[in-house]
């Protein structure tokens, strides 16, 4: 699970960390999809394929974030935490990466950085304290099994009737 919490690195950016953990009853574990940057996103409105959106951990309201840092684990891209309040900068921006029209609610997904091209992914490297025994998340430059991700729990929002419409009643 995609997890943040208000644990600063010790070293490239020093922005709040990024990690993966297996438990399932964490609230840091919880991300709100948002438009991308400086972008409003209607509540309710699908997720395209292909659109960049921004996660923002609902705990700390500081957005996914990744640069030119190396990862502390693995040298890998540095991801992050970053900005305030679910404000944040273009470094914000993910694309998402499905098979489809929409990313689905059951289906796996990718994540890839809108403006250095990586994967969001996550391997078998695990910190020590603070955070004892989860796993570094990092941007990697090739695709592969480490940067399939799912939906586990959330609260999803139905689409809108004229969505509904729109798919359904194309024709004239």
């Amino acid at each position: 699970r995609l997890h943040s919490h208000d644990v600063r690195y010790g070293s490239g950016s020093g922005q709040q960390s990024v990690t993966g953990v297996s438990a399932a009853d964490d609230g840091n574990s919880y991300w709100r999809v948002r438009g991308r940057t400086s972008v409003v996103c209607e509540r309710g409105t699908p997720v395209r394929c292909g659109q960049a959106i921004r996660l923002t951990p609902l705990g700390t309201g500081r957005n996914l974030h990744s640069h030119h840092f190396a990862s502390p684990l693995s040298g890998n891209q540095e991801v992050s935490a970053f900005g305030e309040a679910g404000e944040g900068d273009y470094l914000d921006d993910w694309t998402v990466v499905c098979s489809g029209t929409y990313w689905v609610r059951d289906g796996e997904v990718r994540f890839q950085h809108a403006s250095t091209d990586v994967f969001l992914s996550v391997t078998g490297e695990q910190y020590g304290r603070p955070i004892h025994g989860q796993k570094e998340v990092h941007g990697m430059a090739a695709s592969s099994q480490n940067n399939y991700w799912k939906v586990m729990e959330g609260i999803f929002m139905q689409p809108s009737e004229v969505f509904k419409a729109e798919q359904y009643h194309a024709e004239l």
